[in-house]
């Protein structure tokens, strides 16, 4: 006997269905319309300055790049790693990590400005800016995730399913270290460059990406009305989320205990985990407690799927968190151009900056959020994702 697993989509007749739909249509269209205003009037308009020029729009595309990757991980473990278990989330994992993807790169292009110039960037490219490798990596993952799909859906492709699965979990894994290359390769800036922050956003991307997806199954068991995950997945992924935050948690840790072991390094440390203000508590508050310990003690002292789905929305808010410490945090504190070098300008030599963002870099940002639900739901209105909890048994 054999199983098999039946898949249906999502019945979006219902005016709850709707309204959450058109709802997020809105907020796409306001931050298309906070995109327009910025481009139109220049980044004056924004919190940004000469020195802090990636601020949160920038925040929420990483953070959304960053989950994208892990968010594929739970097709990978079915089929790379042959755990049954997942398999029958694969579907919805994978346009989950599309959706993603795409709510993180809408941001990413519209907050860098001239964004009626991207033919340009997509068809010349210095192969001496790590930028420019990321293109290809966008792409390439995107073009994985719907070969990966429709292997799944469709029969004919069974014998590609296999090497489909590697070659997706190999690219997510470059993916990401080419997002984590971007700032580990920044020699200016003292709180980048660092060959830690590749693997660190690797851990980051598996732990937000499964956290996106326990939240993603959470809405859609709640607008079903039926449970698709049963009980034993979600024991396996309750204690994965909890390996996963704390493997992250250590490789902050040891990001900065690294920077303080460096002589160079200890005036931002000290910036950042003491001196930092709204810095400081994201950092301690929001990604240390809230991020980490406090889903930490839900997952490994409580049961049950309302507290897993807690837990996943802590660690979301944590993931946050510590992409605005990181991305603010280090443009905030001042470059120093020429090491062991005395350079005196007019231009805010040595000042620490401030970043307050305004209105339209919240539409921008969170847009990409709404973007990203929006994606997710039309794709299981439209096509068959959602597992049945029980398989059926073939002969």
């Amino acid at each position: 006997m054999q199983t098999s697993t039946l898949y249906h989509s999502l019945a979006g007749r219902s005016p709850s269905f709707w309204f959450v739909l058109g709802t997020l249509g809105l907020l796409v269209g306001a931050a298309g319309l906070a995109s327009l205003y910025m481009e139109h009037n220049g980044h004056w308009v924004t919190g940004m300055t000469n020195q802090i020029v990636w601020g949160l729009p920038h925040v929420c595309a990483f953070f959304l790049i960053l989950a994208a990757s892990g968010a594929l991980n739970v097709a990978s473990i079915g089929s790379v790693m042959g755990k049954a278990d997942y398999k029958p989330m694969g579907r919805l994992s994978c346009l989950l990590a599309v959706s993603l993807l795409a709510g993180g790169l809408a941001v990413l292009v519209l907050d860098l400005g001239r964004s009626d110039r991207l033919d340009v960037a997509a068809t010349h490219f210095n192969f001496t800016s790590i930028f420019a490798f990321n293109i290809f990596l966008y792409t390439g993952f995107f073009g994985f995730c719907v070969l990966y799909l429709w292997a799944m859906m469709d029969p004919k492709l069974a014998a590609f399913y296999k090497p489909i699965a590697v070659g997706a979990f190999v690219w997510r894994l470059i993916l990401t270290t080419g997002s984590g290359s971007i700032l580990g390769f920044l020699v200016s800036r003292t709180g980048y460059h660092s060959a830690l922050i590749a693997p660190m956003f690797i851990a980051f991307s598996l732990s937000l990406g499964l956290a996106a997806f326990i939240l993603a199954m959470t809405a859609i068991d709640v607008a079903t009305g039926r449970l698709a995950m049963p009980e034993p997945l979600l024991r396996r992924m309750r204690n994965l989320l909890g390996i996963l935050i704390a493997v992250s948690l250590y490789m902050v840790a040891v990001h900065h205990l690294t920077n303080l072991y460096s002589a160079e390094r200890r005036g931002f440390e000290r910036f950042i985990l003491l001196h930092g203000g709204v810095l400081t508590w994201f950092l301690w508050l929001g990604y240390v407690v809230i991020g980490s310990l406090l889903p930490l003690l839900v997952l490994f002292t409580t049961k049950g799927k309302t507290t897993l789905a807690f837990a996943a929305l802590c660690t979301v808010l944590g993931g946050v968190a510590i992409v605005y410490v990181m991305l603010i945090g280090t443009q905030s504190f001042p470059i120093e151009i020429f090491p062991g070098k005395i350079v005196s300008s007019s231009f805010f030599d040595g000042a620490i900056s401030f970043y307050h963002p305004k209105l339209p870099e919240f539409l921008l940002g969170f847009g990409g959020f709404s973007l990203t639900a929006m994606i997710l739901m039309i794709g299981v209105w439209v096509l068959p994702l959602l597992p049945d909890a029980e398989p059926v048994e073939e002969e």
